[in-house]
């Protein structure tokens, strides 16, 4: 702990704090180990007392000392360790040329496995999904505009530079930096003692034209747009050991998990310029880990992707809507290749490890007449493949070390403790990579390993003792305990609790082993015998299957995850909620009613069934007619058409919230989606309608502008197995006493050009109210439709189109008069939506402006008998 916290605590550090506090800690230590010497000399040597005799007073004052002495070196080390990585951050002339945003040509070595980034919706368009990668940048040539001139307190830009100057955070219409010239001011020139006075001059320099390269060793981070499939699968075909040339922009890091020294965004968008080739090790691995793709190949989607993530942790054909359930139910340690894994191969080795070095030891290393020793050596191999084909990720790591570890005291014959066997693989890693200090994802490896080792064994007995089968009894307390000392990192990533993530976990856990040990076993024979290693691969995609499906229920459950206040203030408070919570179940599990009676409300809090969350919550309001849902900068309307039963208009940007917003209504069928248009902000939440809901078909307009995401839009209606069908000018349509017009795209107009004036447009009319849903259109759509429909009546409501932008036409406003003006955007929109200008003309209009931004989701039913329906608004953020 000691050197774990001291290394967190020295990254980055710059200046002499770091040094003189690691010599003032070896001092106190060397003090503290010498007293103890002198005690354990003094006490022992005293008159009439032998010379090992010893007060046990005396005797544990010395393990104090010793104890307190070996945690300041192993502090020091830490920090001494830790502040030379933090060093090569600032090494070389990378970090200064970022500060300017200038140009390199780097050559690197690939460090990582290259991934896609998730595309993210940025109003109407998508930011495309580009490769990331890790690596270390080997050769750095630039340019002299780009070249940081040498100063008074770095000579040269090989040497080490203090960090770069803070840069104001860059305004959005502000103009990018340029790479003209450097405000650093050029050195005075020096004369060499006892030269002579002729000598004395400017230091000679490079001529103005001539590239500089220097040689460095600094972590950068790749960021990559290729133009089309093959560049893209060109880079993220890349093995790591891999040497790359590239001509990037060089940017900052801008922080948040394993620092690196620059962002490099590469200028071309082509495929890589491989200048050296893998090494053999990682040729191999990715040759196993291509074998085990292909020999998933035949599976069904879900087993397809997740396999490889379950064996190896190649999650690169892991589905967005798949990923986001495993976060929902605290199921991402099973794509993180972990203990849990390493600790089953092992065991096929040798056994289980509490009898590995008995005469009644298990395994297949016994049956095949291996000696302890070779069995010792034969487990180290397995464990360094391991780590090869797996990855050296946090976890990977930290079960590999205890592996060794446990291996290493097979072998010489040692007794084997596990806790200490933990804490010496935490000391050893944060040496090799103080990084590490600083990932979430060592901490909760770490901490889930602890608990496993300590409060899952007491749980497990105690459960025992009150009757519970024992495989039941050591299942339940290992999540439980998992649960409890990894909950609070959770909470300070992602502002959550979990209800689901201990059942789900219970019922995921069945499937590991046999998941494991066959796509392992799949993996090793897919090289040589592909036939073999499909027939292993199949009864291991049903297992990976179930927990596929397991995921997939417990997130789509309503109450699965409940906000809680992120960072770490909200994980301190969880984690001082923790232990009460523990000694009132405690206590609870002696009172059996009292049991039955918190397991019921915990049901009910998953379950959240609408009447119940209505008498607490008041949401959704009871007869419900139309609900804007609070997506963010989108749109994405329920219109209600029965029990359990809604049209869907536009879907938002988010899958997850649109499936939450439903969730909540209650909404279980779909006979109709309506997309208005194909901007981004309005489909791609498409996924989260179509997640566990039974859906008619979808209606898309006439215009498959911007064709990307149209296309989007059919692969996953065809995903789902939903038919996609195109609206009709002037197509009516009824479900229940729900009924609707498409009022444009009219009949004979021309065809729009732009998407936002191409939107589908619908006059709804429901329990009494008439709704204008217009989704974007713009002020030459809006005059188009007061054309072709120049009845339109007076609104109950208006959903005000392109969301409350500033661009509209104030005739329609005037015409229309809604009673309430529903805005649909998200809290601080980089776009100003909506305008205060349109704001205004509603309300001079008598409308009452109800914002989503604002007011969180939106609500309208109607009240009064049925010759005088007024509508009334509920919001669901107050």
């Amino acid at each position: 702990m000691a050197a774990w916290a001291a290394a967190a605590l020295a990254l980055g550090r710059e200046g002499a704090a770091v040094p003189v506090a690691c010599g003032l800690a070896t001092a106190v230590a060397l003090a503290l180990l010498a007293a103890a010497r002198l005690r354990g000399r003094w006490h022992g040597l005293r008159p009439g007392r032998g010379a090992a005799t010893v007060r046990p007073a005396a005797a544990a004052r010395s393990r104090v000392l010793v104890a307190g002495a070996a945690a300041l070196l192993c502090g020091a080390a830490g920090a001494g360790v830790a502040a030379l990585h933090g060093a090569d951050l600032h090494r070389g002339p990378l970090p200064a040329v970022a500060e300017r945003y200038g140009q390199a040509t780097v050559e690197m070595e690939v460090t990582s496995d290259p991934r896609l980034t998730r595309p993210q919706a940025r109003g109407p368009a998508a930011v495309p999904a580009a490769v990331l990668l890790r690596a270390e940048a080997r050769h750095v040539t630039t340019r002299p505009t780009d070249t940081p001139r040498a100063s008074p307190k770095s000579p040269a830009p090989q040497t080490a530079a203090g960090p770069p100057a803070a840069l104001p955070a860059p305004q959005a219409a502000a103009p990018e930096p340029t790479t003209s010239a450097d405000p650093t001011p050029t050195p005075p020139a020096t004369t060499a003692v006892g030269a002579p006075p002729e000598a004395a001059g400017p230091a000679p320099t490079p001529p103005a034209t001539a590239p500089q390269t220097a040689r460095v060793r600094t972590p950068v981070l790749v960021l990559v747009q290729p133009r089309d499939a093959a560049a893209r699968d060109a880079w993220l075909g890349l093995l790591p050991s891999t040497r790359v040339r590239v001509d990037a922009r060089v940017s900052p890091d801008s922080g948040g998990g394993r620092a690196v020294g620059a962002v490099l965004r590469v200028a071309g968008d082509g495929p890589p310029d491989v200048v050296g080739g893998p090494s053999a090790a990682q040729r191999a691995a990715g040759a196993l880990r291509a074998g085990l793709r292909e020999a998933t190949d035949g599976l069904t989607a879900d087993a397809r992707a997740l396999l490889p993530g379950l064996v190896v942790g190649d999650t690169s054909r892991i589905p967005a809507e798949l990923q986001d359930a495993f976060h929902a139910t605290d199921l991402t340690h099973l794509l993180a290749v972990s203990g849990a894994n390493f600790t089953i191969l092992l065991a096929l080795l040798i056994g289980p490890p509490h009898l590995a070095a008995r005469a009644e030891r298990r395994g297949l290393a016994p049956r095949l007449g291996i000696p302890l020793r070779a069995t010792a050596l034969l487990g180290g191999l397995l464990t360094l493949g391991f780590v090869v084909v797996c990855r050296p990720e946090p976890s990977v790591l930290r079960a590999a070390v205890c592996g060794l570890l446990t291996l290493l005291a097979l072998g010489t014959g040692r007794r084997r403790s596990l806790l200490p066997a933990l804490a010496a693989a935490v000391l050893l890693l944060v040496l090799y990579d103080p990084w590490l200090a600083r990932e979430y994802g060592f901490l909760l490896s770490v901490l889930a390993t602890a608990a496993l080792l300590t409060l899952a064994p007491r749980w497990s007995a105690a459960l025992r003792a009150r009757r519970v089968p024992p495989r039941l009894a050591e299942a339940l307390a290992a999540a439980g305990a998992a649960q409890a000392v990894c909950a609070p990192v959770v909470a300070v990533l992602a502002a959550r609790v979990c209800l689901v993530a201990i059942p789900c976990n219970l019922l995921a856990e069945f499937a590991v082993a046999p998941a494991t040990v066959l796509g392992f076993a799949a993996l090793a024979v897919a090289l040589p015998a592909m036939p073999v290693a499909e027939v292993l691969a199949t009864p291991a995609g049903w297992a990976a299957e179930w927990i596929a499906a397991v995921a997939r229920t417990g997130a789509a459950l309503p109450g699965a995850t409940y906000g809680w206040p992120g960072g770490w203030y909200g994980g301190l408070a969880l984690a001082a909620a923790t232990p009460p919570l523990l000694l009132g179940f405690r206590r609870l599990a002696r009172r059996r009613w009292l049991c039955v009676a918190c397991a019921l409300l915990v049901l009910l809090a998953v379950l959240r069934p609408v009447p119940l969350t209505r008498v607490l919550t008041g949401w959704p309001p009871a007869g419900w007619r139309l609900v804007a849902c609070d997506v963010g900068q989108g749109d994405a309307l329920a219109l209600a058409a029965g029990d359990g039963e809604a049209v869907v208009v536009d879907t938002g940007p988010d899958p997850a919230l649109v499936d939450r917003c439903l969730r909540d209504l209650g909404v279980r069928r779909i006979p109709l989606v309506v997309l208005t248009h194909f901007h981004d902000d309005h489909v791609a939440g498409l996924a989260g309608v179509l997640r566990g809901r039974a859906v008619g078909a979808i209606q898309v307009g006439g215009l498959d502008e911007p064709p990307g995401q149209a296309a989007a839009v059919r692969r996953t209606a065809a995903a789902a197995g939903v038919p996609v069908v195109r609206a009709r000018p002037g197509e009516r349509r009824r479900v229940g006493g729900l009924s609707w017009q498409v009022v444009w795209p009219a009949a004979g107009a021309p065809p729009p050009a732009e998407p936002n004036d191409a939107s589908v447009t619908l006059l709804v009319e429901t329990a009494g109210l008439t709704v204008l849903l217009p989704g974007d259109l713009e002020p030459p759509a809006q005059r188009a439709l007061l054309a072709a429909v120049p009845r339109l009546p007076r609104l109950d409501a208006l959903k005000v189109p392109h969301h409350g932008s500033a661009y509209q036409d104030h005739e329609l406003l005037r015409r229309l008069r809604p009673r309430f003006a529903l805005v649909s955007a998200g809290a601080g929109n980089p776009y100003g939506h909506p305008s205060p200008r349109t704001v205004a003309a509603l309300r001079a209009q008598g409308a009452a402006v109800l914002r989503t931004d604002l007011h969180g989701p939106l609500a309208l039913t109607a009240e009064g008998d049925a010759e005088d329906r007024a509508p009334a608004a509920t919001l669901g953020g107050s």
